[in-house]
């Protein structure tokens, strides 16, 4: 969310924002909400004059009853009524304008960083680098479930009558490379001095407006019925929201953590064969990092974030490539993104599995949280997180780059204390 001073004094540098991010239905909104700001000062100074009046009314009261003027102190009393009715329609209308202005204010995208590369969507996002050599081996590579089953590691029918569709039951050692896969991930961060989290599991409502635009809310939330709770869709939320109205000490900054969670999301609309199986469901875990730092140190922590997950993938043998992403295919909160995306030398293309993003001031000014200087003056902070690792679709990746033509997985060194020391699986069947 940006500040309304800012929007109020630079709405052409607003505007011309809205056209990179190609939202041009919400031009009206700069002008519409600057004409609310305007009524909602007017009515601020004017609520100020009736209060500096106030003190000096009551006096002319006091006064006036001493001389024994009592008619004269009637008619002051009754100006003084006049003046509270009237100061209490403007505190209303103030408190109703303030309300309309954040609604709009939380529509309206935040400023993107003039690197970024403009494009209406995800199909003109743009490579930036590739880390390890893509291989195609000279076997066919079966479908990842099929690969799954092999190992009797996973039951999606089993799932589908248990929850419905995007679910799954994960079994052996499928089971235990998926969480062997996460707690590598926990100590590779904690090994580059992030603060291990287990945050909360469900947030209020309050901290999903802080944390995410209307849109995202929609496709991704799942409501709980009767509460003022949503099941969160990735640790991001929760770990933002612990810092909901706090002032941090400067001297403390950064907070570097990396936190656990199962993730829950609706994922809307039809999907294709390569979207099936374990690749996009409701359910999932995710080794994650939140970075909260002074404004002047964002960028570099963006860079060092998404080389952590480039690092992660490089270590357990699996070629990932970053993916800039494009004006139009990012969220209103953000200014700056990228995907990470695995290799996968069954469809011969890469694939995402984790996405980093700066997000600037925009949840802090959301949720109010604030930094205090050396110098006693407070400032917003600026905010960051990235996906470390996020099974079960990181799975896909790492059975298809060690598998083996005999069907056989190579469990590469960096994870095989996690898998009690082994160093292949081998298929049941």
């Amino acid at each position: 969310m940006l500040d309304i001073k800012f929007v109020r004094e630079n709405p052409d540098i607003v505007k011309e924002n809205i056209k990179k991010k190609f939202e041009d239905h919400k031009l009206p909104m700069v002008d519409e909400v600057i004409e609310l700001d305007k009524e909602v000062r007017a009515a601020q100074q004017e609520g100020d004059e009736i209060r500096a009046k106030r003190n000096t009314l009551s006096k002319q009261i006091g006064a006036l009853m001493k001389e024994g003027k009592k008619e004269e102190a009637e008619s002051v009393k009754a100006q003084v009524n006049a003046n509270a009715k009237r100061l209490q329609e403007l505190e209303e209308k103030e408190n109703e304008l303030r309300t309309k202005i954040r609604k709009i204010m939380l529509l309206i995208p935040n400023i993107i960083d003039p690197s970024v590369p403009i494009g209406k969507d995800d199909s003109e996002n743009v490579e930036v680098e590739r880390f390890g050599e893509p291989v195609v081996p000279d076997f066919e590579i079966p479908y990842h479930t099929q690969i799954m089953e092999r190992f009797d590691g996973i039951d999606l029918e089993a799932a589908g009558a248990v929850a419905g569709n995007g679910f799954y039951y994960l079994s052996g050692d499928i089971a235990r490379l998926h969480s062997a896969c996460l707690s590598y991930g926990r100590d590779f961060m904690i090994g580059r001095g992030f603060t291990y989290v287990i945050p909360p599991f469900m947030i209020r409502s309050r901290v999903v407006d802080g944390v995410m635009s209307f849109d995202e809310m929609d496709a991704m939330m799942y409501k709980i019925e009767g509460e003022d709770l949503y099941l969160i869709g990735t640790s991001e939320h929760s770990m933002i929201g612990r810092f909901i109205d706090a002032t941090i000490d400067e001297a403390k900054l950064p907070l570097t953590l990396t936190s656990y969670s199962p993730c829950f999301r609706k994922e809307k609309g039809a999907h294709g064969i390569e979207e099936r199986g374990v690749y996009r469901i409701h359910q999932f875990e995710k080794q994650e990092m939140i970075v909260v730092c002074k404004p002047e140190e964002s960028m570099d922590w963006y860079n060092k974030l998404w080389k952590n997950t480039v690092d992660y993938f490089r270590s357990l043998d699996i070629p990932v490539r970053t993916l800039e992403c494009c004006s139009g295919d990012l969220a209103d909160l953000k200014v700056k993104s990228c995907d990470v995306e695995a290799w996968s030398p069954r469809q011969k293309k890469y694939f995402e599995v984790g996405s980093c993003s700066n997000l600037s001031d925009a949840q802090a000014r959301r949720l109010n949280i604030k930094v205090k200087g050396a110098d006693g003056n407070k400032y917003l902070a600026h905010t960051l997180n990235n996906t470390c690792v996020a099974p079960p679709r990181m799975l896909i990746a790492f059975l298809e780059n060690n598998l083996n033509a005999d069907g056989s997985v190579n469990i590469p060194k960096a994870l095989q204390p996690y898998m009690g020391g082994m160093e292949k699986m081998v298929p049941k069947r």
